[in-house]
């Protein structure tokens, strides 16, 4: 793998769009954080968050799983290509914009430093589950599902250690543990594998995994098992 480098940072604040009158679905109300814009110069990453962001929906967003939402940089042609809008750092409301990290080539557990010298330690917890918010940020109701179907989702750091952290920096693999379980292969299991019972238990037993995928995945295998 070639090196890794954090390319870009973005940190918004939670807001209100659209009217409460409106009838489109574009233009009702809504409160996101998905508006990210780019922070300059050196910024504090925290258990929870990169300094001065914020989530809207604490219940599916945020805590220390999710600490920083990360977009690889090599999706963007593609997007743009093949949406004809205009697509940088933070579109898909990432904090961290990298490059030479995928889906392909990054797995759940791995631990990277970002500075060859920095103290900000994170780990990969799970991939990112694209939403509704996405959808209505580019205002195309599948959008949500053509990110999943392209298998580009991005994932998300726990931190590890905190540190200050600056666009630019070199990420550094510093330990894998779980190398069958790129972002790539459980993306595969949550979207597509819904009745692959070993599968499912495979990825559930993976120490890194989060705990929102886990419970889902114990959810799932509960009701195959004639659960609730």
């Amino acid at each position: 793998m070639s090196e890794a480098r954090l390319v870009s940072i973005q940190a918004g604040k939670a807001r209100r769009y659209g009217s409460p009158d409106a009838t489109d679905y574009f233009e009702q109300e809504w409160r996101t954080a998905i508006f990210k814009e780019p922070v300059t110069g050196t910024v504090w990453l925290g258990k929870t968050n990169v300094e001065g962001d914020q989530q809207a929906n604490l219940q599916v967003h945020g805590g220390v799983d999710k600490a920083v939402n990360v977009y690889p940089s090599e999706h963007y042609a593609g997007w743009r290509s093949e949406l004809q809008l205009e697509m940088s750092g933070g579109a898909f409301g990432e904090n961290f914009t990298t490059a030479g990290l995928t889906e392909a080539n990054v797995c759940i557990g791995d631990i990277y430093r970002l500075g060859r010298l920095g103290k900000a330690i994170v780990q990969v917890s799970q991939p990112r589950q694209p939403c509704a918010k996405l959808a209505r940020r580019w205002r195309m109701k599948d959008f949500a599902a053509r990110v999943i179907e392209a298998g580009k989702t991005g994932w998300y750091f726990r931190v590890l250690q905190e540190g200050a952290v600056e666009a630019g920096m070199a990420i550094e693999l510093l330990e894998r543990t779980q190398p069958q379980w790129t972002i790539a292969a459980a993306n595969e299991v949550i979207y597509h594998g819904r009745r692959d019972a070993e599968a499912m238990h495979a990825l559930a037993a993976c120490p890194p995994l989060s705990t929102a995928w886990r419970d889902d995945l114990n959810g799932r295998l509960a009701r195959l098992n004639g659960g609730a």
